[in-house]
C-alpha cells in the first residue's frame, strides 16, 4: 500500500487497463499533448501513442458520438468530458443512443463505453463549469453511474466500469484531483459496481454522502463525535446500480439519518435516496430524513457567494443536531 492522490488513482487504473486490454482506448480533449486539463491522462500519449490517445476537436458531441461507434465494433473507449456540465452539449447521444442501444436491440449490441467527467463546484468556475449532474444521468434508465470519494474507490471503481459491457458514465471531482489522498494496493484489484461502503461505523445516526460530500460527513462525524454523538458515514460509491440494502441495514441500526450531496436540493439523488429510506424503511425511523444539498440556484462566480449557497460541514453537524435533540 502507498498513499496518491486521486488524480494518481485514476491515471493509474487508464494505464493498467490500457495495457492488460490492447481495445481500450482514450479520447477526449487536451488529454493527449499535455496529459489532460487536470494531469489526469498523463504519460498516456507517450507509452500508447497517437492510435490510442485521441485528442479531439471542442466538441462533446463528436467525442460520444466516435466513442458510440467505436463501442459498437468492440473498442473499449475511454472518453473524456472535461466538466460535467458540458454532458449537456452530448445529451442526445447519452439519452437516446448510448443509453438505448443495447435494450432496443434486444442485447444484440454491446455498449462497452466510460464516459470520464469532473464536477467542480467550488472551484469558481462560475455556472458553466460547476456541473453536478450526476442526478439527470441516474434518471436515465440504461446508464451506470459511478462517483468514487477516495483514491482506492476511483482505482477499482474505473477498471470495473472499462470492462463492463454496459455504457458509464463516470464522475470524478476536480476538488478531489490532489486534495484528497489515500492508501492504494499495488497488486491488482477492482471493486464491483453497486456495493456501497460504509466508511465510518456508528450507531445514533446514518449520514449517506458520496463524492467530496463524504469527506465533510467524516468532518462532521468528529465534529459529532465530541458531543457524545456516534455517526455512521455510508458511501454508496455507485448511483446506478444503488445498493439500498447496505443503506437500509444502517438505517435500521441507527434509525436516524441525513442525505447529503453538492448537487440543487429539488429533485435530485438526496429526493431519491430520502423516499427509498421512508418507503423501505418507515417503521425503522424515529425522525423524518433529512437532506442537504446546494441551493436551488446557478452557480456564482463570487467566491463568498459560491461558499454561501454549498452544502457544508456545519449544515451536517446541524442536521445531526436535529436529529438527535441537541439544537443550540
Amino acid at each position: 500500500m502507498r498513499e496518491i492522490t486521486y488524480a494518481q488513482a485514476i491515471n493509474e487504473a487508464l494505464h493498467e487497463e490500457m495495457q492488460n486490454d490492447p481495445l481500450v482506448v482514450c479520447l477526449g480533449e487536451d488529454i493527449g499533448v499535455i496529459g489532460g486539463n487536470f494531469g489526469v491522462t498523463k504519460g498516456l500519449l507517450t507509452e500508447f501513442g497517437r492510435d490510442r490517445v485521441r485528442d479531439t476537436p471542442i466538441s462533446e458531441d463528436a467525442i460520444v458520438g466516435l466513442s458510440l461507434g467505436a463501442a459498437l465494433v468492440g473498442v473499449r473507449p475511454v472518453a473524456e468530458i472535461m466538466f460535467s456540465t458540458f454532458l449537456g452539449c452530448c445529451m442526445d447521444e447519452i439519452l437516446n443512443q448510448v443509453a438505448a442501444i443495447r435494450y432496443m436491440s434486444g442485447g444484440q449490441c454491446s455498449i462497452p463505453l466510460v464516459i470520464r467527467t469532473a464536477n467542480s463546484l467550488g472551484r469558481s468556475g462560475a455556472a458553466q463549469h460547476s456541473g453536478r449532474t450526476e442526478g439527470w444521468i441516474m434518471h436515465t434508465p440504461g446508464i451506470k453511474v459511478v462517483i468514487p470519494s477516495t483514491p482506492y474507490d476511483a482505482k477499482g471503481l474505473l477498471k470495473t466500469a472499462i470492462r463492463d459491457p454496459n455504457p458509464v458514465i463516470f464522475f470524478e471531482h476536480a476538488i478531489a484531483y490532489y486534495s484528497i489522498k489515500g492508501l492504494v494496493p499495488e497488486e491488482e484489484y477492482s471493486i464491483p459496481l453497486g456495493v456501497a461502503d460504509i466508511k465510518r461505523e456508528g450507531k445514533d445516526l446514518t449520514i449517506v454522502a458520496y463524492s467530496v460530500m463524504v469527506k465533510k460527513a467524516l468532518e462532521a462525524a468528529e465534529i459529532l463525535a465530541k458531543d457524545g454523538i456516534e455517526a455512521e458515514v455510508v458511501d454508496p460509491r455507485t448511483l446506478a446500480p444503488l445498493d439500498m440494502e447496505t443503506i437500509l441495514n444502517s438505517v435500521k441500526k441507527t434509525h436516524r439519518v441525513i442525505v447529503a450531496s453538492e448537487e440543487c436540493e429539488t429533485a435530485g439523488v438526496c429526493a431519491e435516496i430520502g423516499f427509498r429510506i421512508s418507503n423501505e424503511a418507515f417503521d425503522y425511523l424515529d425522525m423524518p430524513v433529512e437532506r442537504v444539498a446546494t441551493a436551488d440556484v446557478p452557480v456564482p462566480y463570487s467566491p463568498p457567494l459560491e461558499k454561501y449557497m454549498m452544502a457544508k460541514t456545519e449544515d451536517i453537524v446541524g442536521r445531526a443536531r436535529k436529529l438527535m435533540g441537541r439544537e443550540e
